[in-house]
């Protein structure tokens, strides 16, 4: 099998993620709250897709991108919750070094994936609130594929970069990662170099991949925030900025942690403070996305009675 070839100059073969905690009692309550947040999860962003997949109502561009929101996030929990389930309850918290590689790429794609795809929501909103008239010519199926194909596209590409330039460095060992998966800032603690370029190109990825998207969606709703105002009718406001709440709720919570953790300088990096921000942006945000968009949305709602048969449908 061929190795990577920034893999000849680290001697270490496979790394230890200490996770949260050495206590198995703390470890079995961590277990059961993190796999109730994991299936909930799978279980509501699941629910999501298939609602919006199954009534024709919901195939609108909005609802297209919520649907892509939902399958990048249980792809997101999935690359490191069931590993962190299965290391709570074994004795054994070994990744090998190409399994460590492989989860930090994929992490890192469909986390960047899904920042930027907030951005392309947030112009969606733009437009249908901004020029209604015009939104499903300005939203053509065609354009909405190509803002996805984008996100991904530039996802993978800024993966790649982050991944190299901190597996390109030497690791000697300790190999103990002080994290719950294999994360760049967690990861770059062990190199037996001098990390200083990584701290400046992981700087510059995250004004990129952060702060420019958040931009974008600050423009767009200062446009929509000036065009509510312009609405007469109080219900007619309301409704407008109902459609935006959901949003705004959920980019705070994905963005905010992120940037603490990947535009702080490493030197400055709390090990314990990094968990806690990595599980709200990778864990809780996921598990509140499918609540957060469906407990104010009628249309969800009709969906599922609809789909189900359960209770009269909502007007």
């Amino acid at each position: 099998m061929q190795d990577f070839p920034w893999k000849n100059h680290s001697s270490v073969s496979e790394f230890i993620l200490l996770g949260f905690s050495k206590n198995p009692q703390t470890n079995i309550a961590l277990f059961s709250v993190f796999l109730f947040l994991y299936l909930s999860t799978i279980v509501g962003n699941g629910l999501i897709g298939t609602l919006i997949y199954l009534d024709s109502r919901l195939h609108t561009p909005m609802y297209f991108f919520l649907s892509v929101l939902s399958m990048v996030d249980m792809s997101y929990v999935t690359t490191t919750v069931p590993q962190m389930l299965v290391h709570l309850v074994c004795q054994k918290k070994t990744i090998s070094y190409v399994g460590c590689v492989a989860q930090m790429c994929t992490f890192l794609v469909l986390g960047i994936t899904e920042g930027w795809l907030f951005s392309v929501m947030a112009y969606d909103r733009y437009v249908a609130i901004c020029y209604p008239l015009r939104y499903k010519v300005i939203m053509s199926p065609w354009l909405c594929v190509a803002l996805v194909a984008f996100c991904g596209l530039w996802g993978v590409s800024c993966s790649l970069v982050y991944t190299v330039f901190t597996m390109r460095l030497p690791y000697c060992g300790p190999n103990e990662i002080n994290h719950f998966f294999c994360e760049v800032p967690a990861v770059l603690k062990l190199a037996c170099a001098d990390t200083s370029l990584n701290d400046r190109v992981d700087f510059i990825l995250g004004f990129i991949l952060l702060l420019v998207p958040l931009s974008f969606i600050l423009a767009s709703y200062i446009r929509i925030f000036a065009t509510i105002l312009r609405i007469r009718s109080a219900q007619g406001r309301l409704k407008a900025f109902s459609t935006c709440a959901s949003h705004i709720t959920v980019v705070t919570m994905f963005c905010g942690p992120a940037m603490f953790m990947y535009m702080n300088p490493g030197a400055n990096a709390s090990p314990e403070r990094d968990k806690k921000l990595a599980l709200f942006y990778n864990v809780i945000s996921a598990f509140l996305n499918p609540i957060i968009y469906s407990l104010r949305n009628k249309d969800v709602k009709r969906a599922f009675f609809k789909v189900t048969g359960l209770g009269k449908t909502p007007e």
